[in-house]
């Protein structure tokens, strides 16, 4: 983008955003080699693989310098112009922000090629906790971009997961604006439909509530989603952005930034995916010049040692520490969280220490969860349990159109007699419109192969009934235990695979359950039982809620409020039949190897 525009404001001028821009020539159509090494991907990474020792001492978490230094610092005088007015003495980003949040702009900024009026990294990536500053970035960022485009009628777009959201992404960008006098005299600002149109080239800024309406056709130049992590709930979202973002496939300089801090509960969704895959790239695992993640959360060694709770540590993923957040009001929050008890506690290191939910510990939680995450092994897959158990008992727990028909495998571990386990759940497609609140999170457990979501409500019992085949024909097949009421096509199905009827078992729901539910709670705790570590049981038993009656315990599903516990359950059901001791089953004459070999 060529410019005579002085890179300083004038003399006799106040330092304004305006007088620091360049001008708004198009591009000149012009090649380079060392243009097109970079658009090759040549010539720099967005991977940082030495995060986790940046994060320690407290450097940059950007990758790579800005590509292009002339855009980055042409950007870079607009931004640092621009004015924070709900802070003390109303200061410029540049004269209050930390340099993690320039380097973070400057690298969008310098992604820019001015020649041929390219972007070469088109999508950015950025997790930080709470109070770190977000609405600064988002609503600078995007009053810079707008400042500086040249294109004509062109559409910059903040979407915000709600109208709240969208209220705050609006307000800073607006407060920019007004509080200096050449902006607002270049810019239309309209509050009720938060709207914000640059008076010279047309172009326009606007801050949306997500909504399918609110996206189609769209041909937007820049987006900014705000709130990554509440998108992730939404069960259109991934469709949703794939609409709003379409448009930059014809706009070269064209660009999407995600903002977010972690979600409240596990990820799901489009946010999970988004998440999973900017680790990919950071790591280095994923080749991906284009997309640039920055993400502020803890090494695996830090919380190894539960450094999280340590204020020492808290600068690690609060960057602003001291600007924008103060380790007092951390600490004070922190000690609240604390008394509230363990699943608000969680929450609120989630969003102020960017701690990912594993396990969300709702109120009266069942006694079993605190220890559920420690018991997990990925390495723990159905191949290896049938390997490694000496017998393995089912549980099965079945309901209506609206529930998981869910299958749990407990294994006895043939060294050491600990207990194995492996779940499996099927239900119908149409719980995603019944249950659309949980629908990202179905599909997340779809594609990590724990459900089977079916077009035909029939196929769930000849896909279980397949399970149990393959484990009987394993010869470990010893017992099974299900639930009596509205059962009998599978115990049908079972009878027709071979299963001698001395096999199956009915367990008792309700009180009587609180055998099993103390039993899991002490193998839980001495670590004589582990499984898989597979997302849908660490939201199952989340899910849970405890209730004593008496000397007993009761965890159903109608404490449990609606959310979805049957996995869980069908483990309760195959920890009952262990705990009746079951016998390995019996082998054929053929099968004893001590036959052959005499």
């Amino acid at each position: 983008m060529e410019s005579d525009a002085p890179k300083k404001p004038a003399r006799g001028r106040s330092k304004s955003a305006v007088t620091s821009k360049s001008g708004k020539s198009p591009p000149r159509k012009r090649t380079s080699t060392a243009k097109e090494e970079k658009a090759a991907g040549l010539t720099w990474t967005t991977a940082c693989p030495d995060w986790e020792r940046r994060i320690i001492d407290g450097e940059s978490l950007v990758p790579c310098k800005p590509l292009f230094p002339e855009a980055a610092e042409q950007g870079m005088a607009v931004f640092n112009a621009l004015k924070i007015v709900d802070v003390l003495h109303e200061p410029t980003i540049g004269e209050s922000c930390r340099d993690w949040l320039k380097d973070f702009a400057a690298a969008i900024f310098g992604s820019y090629d001015p020649e041929n009026g390219t972007r070469l990294i088109t999508e950015f990536f950025l997790l930080v906790s709470k109070k770190n500053t977000k609405s600064t970035i988002a609503a600078g960022v995007m009053l810079t971009v707008l400042i500086l485009n040249w294109r004509q009628s062109a559409e910059f777009l903040i979407l915000a997961p709600t109208k709240e959201a969208a209220d705050n992404a609006f307000k800073p960008a607006r407060d920019m604006i007004r509080a200096d006098p050449d902006l607002e005299a270049l810019f239309h600002v309209q509050d009720y439909t938060r709207i914000i149109t640059h008076r010279e080239t047309g172009a326009t800024l606007k801050v949306v509530a997500a909504d399918g309406s609110s996206v189609v056709g769209k041909k937007a130049t820049g987006i900014l989603v705000d709130e990554l992590w509440e998108f992730g709930k939404k069960p259109t979202a991934e469709n949703m952005l794939m609409e709003a973002t379409g448009g930059i496939a014809s706009r070269p300089e064209g660009f999407v930034i995600y903002l977010s801090t972690q979600a409240d509960e596990e990820p799901a969704g489009v946010f999970k995916s988004r998440l999973d895959y900017s680790r990919s790239v950071r790591d280095g695992k994923i080749v991906a010049p284009r997309f640039l993640p920055v993400i502020y959360e803890f090494p695996q060694s830090v919380l190894d040692e539960k450094g999280q709770h340590d204020p020492d540590n808290w600068y690690m993923t609060n960057p602003n520490l001291g600007v924008s957040v103060s380790h007092e009001f951390l600490c004070d929050k922190y000690a609240q969280a604390q008394e509230a008890g363990e699943g608000v506690l969680r929450v609120w290191m989630a969003k102020h220490l960017n701690i990912q939910v594993g396990l969300s510990l709702r109120e009266k939680a069942w006694a079993g969860a605190k220890y559920w995450e420690q018991r997990g092994n990925k390495n723990l897959t159905f191949d290896t349990l049938i390997e490694r158990s000496s017998l393995i008992v089912l549980g099965i727990d079945g309901g209506g159109l609206d529930d998981f028909l869910s299958l749990a495998a407990l294994g006895l571990d043939t060294e050491n007699g600990d207990w194995l386990h492996w779940q499996r759940s099927w239900v119908f497609k149409d719980v995603l419109k019944t249950r659309k609140e949980e629908a990202p999170r179905y599909l997340d457990f779809q594609k990590s192969g724990d459900l089977v979501i079916l077009e035909d409500m029939r196929q769930d019992i000849t896909l279980l009934v397949d399970v149990v085949r393959e484990i009987k024909e394993a010869g470990k097949l010893s017992m099974i235990g299900l639930d009596p009421a509205g059962v009998a096509e599978i115990v049908l199905a079972l009878y027709a695979l071979g299963i001698e009827p001395e096999l199956i078992v009915g367990i008792s729901q309700g009180w009587k359950m609180t055998g099993p539910i103390k039993t899991l709670e002490r193998k839980l705790a001495d670590g004589t039982f582990s499984h898989g570590a597979r997302p849908i049981m660490a939201w199952a038993v989340g899910n849970a809620k405890a209730q004593a009656k008496g000397n007993n315990i009761e965890i159903t599903k109608q404490l449990a409020g609606g959310k979805k516990i049957d996995p869980l359950m069908a483990l309760f059901d195959a920890v009952a039949c262990m705990s009746r001791n079951p016998e390995p089953p019996a082998r054929s004459i053929y099968e004893r190897e001590e036959l052959w070999e005499s």
